[in-house]
């Protein structure tokens, strides 16, 4: 057994919430529990992930935390939502731990309370899946960080090249204006991808972006690592970003919404519309998850097709959920459905109402 704080338990145990999954989110819907969603992240070295994992979640999960946890040798990488009532009892855990003192906490900017129906808590290789070795660089060398002030300075500025560090569905829905966009669906493909892109600007200003900023701070270490002399970051991500733009009545340069890890899937950070129904082609920047869970494609799906189609993508799993029970279990097993086939959607306007993958 191990001792933290006077607690006693054996690192072996199964500290989770067993309750199914589809009950708690029901439970979540009907409540009127007042929750703050926020994220969070520090780069810390930690000699026993398991132990650390155990703990925060015998108290976090007394006082009622939601959401998805990730902690590694390498640091923590948070996305929660919090009781309002019990907001100083989980400020007052932070303060107990060394390494969430001076962590900043991005408040969501567009939060329902929705976010999380359960607390998950995870002991991974790393907090972001990225594909380097580590010990080839300098993990700590991450390129200077920028206040929204800063960053709308560099944005107006001509040697400057703008660089979207998120996937595809990401900044599909919501980017800052001519930042290069790099079609990948994981942070691991754009690394390499972006370092070649880059090849000819080394002289320019580089500057980087991501949701909350975890992702650039390994990012813009490693194209440092790659030769690259002027590189910056957005401090504290969009969410950082639209906060500091609020408070401090400055211009928004970014586009669109913000996409989310959790069950908004989006927060909107501008009025402006910048992508389109992945079904009919109509103005849309709203994610779902396709209905059927055989197939479970992340697309973007406006109000109209979200009827036609009943929340799925495609006439295919449409048909698959009015089938018998028994059946489902049968052709799930057998059938390709668009999700397992065509990785997560892309808008194809070429396609749309014709063969288009979704409508297939």
């Amino acid at each position: 057994p191990f001792k933290i704080q006077n607690l006693t338990f054996n690192i072996s145990m199964k500290l989770h919430n067993r309750v199914n999954g589809r009950e708690l989110k029901a439970i979540l819907q009907q409540s009127d529990e007042k929750r703050t969603t926020l994220s969070f992240y520090k780069y810390f070295h930690f000699a026993n992930p398991e132990l650390v994992r155990n703990h925060l979640f015998l108290t976090w999960d007394k006082i009622g935390v939601m959401g998805r946890i990730y902690i590694a040798h390498e640091g923590i990488n948070g996305q929660i939502s919090i009781p309002d009532a019990r907001m100083e009892d989980f400020n007052a855990s932070c303060s107990e731990l060394e390494f969430m003192n001076g962590t900043r906490h991005n408040i969501a900017i567009d939060d329902d309370g929705k976010s999380f129906f359960k607390l998950k808590i995870t002991v991974r290789k790393k907090i972001v899946a990225d594909g380097l070795d580590d010990s080839t660089f300098d993990v700590m060398d991450s390129g200077k960080h920028l206040s929204a002030k800063e960053m709308n300075a560099m944005l107006a500025a001509k040697d400057t090249v703008v660089v979207d560090m998120r996937n595809h569905y990401e900044s599909e829905v919501g980017h800052f204006e001519g930042a290069i966009r790099p079609d990948v669906e994981t942070f691991r493909e754009s690394l390499p991808i972006i370092s070649d892109m880059l090849a000819e600007n080394k002289d320019k200003n580089i500057v980087m972006y991501c949701t909350g900023g975890i992702r650039c701070e390994k990012a813009s270490a490693y194209m440092k690592h790659k030769g690259y002399q002027n590189v910056f970051q957005l401090d504290g991500g969009i969410i950082e970003y639209a906060r500091q733009v609020k408070e401090q009545e400055l211009v928004n340069k970014f586009l669109g919404t913000n996409f989310v890890f959790d069950e908004r899937l989006g927060e909107r950070i501008s009025e402006d519309i910048v992508s389109k129904c992945h079904q009919c082609g109509d103005a849309c920047d709203k994610h779902t998850n396709c209905a059927n869970d055989y197939c479970h494609l992340l697309f973007i799906q406006c109000d109209n097709c979200k009827s036609e189609y009943e929340n799925t993508c495609s006439s295919l799993c449409k048909e698959y959920l009015h089938m018998p029970i028994e059946k489902q279990i049968e052709a799930g097993k057998n059938k390709i459905f668009n999700g397992s086939k065509f990785g997560k959607g892309r808008y194809n306007p070429k396609v749309v109402g014709e063969n288009n993958l979704l409508k297939a």
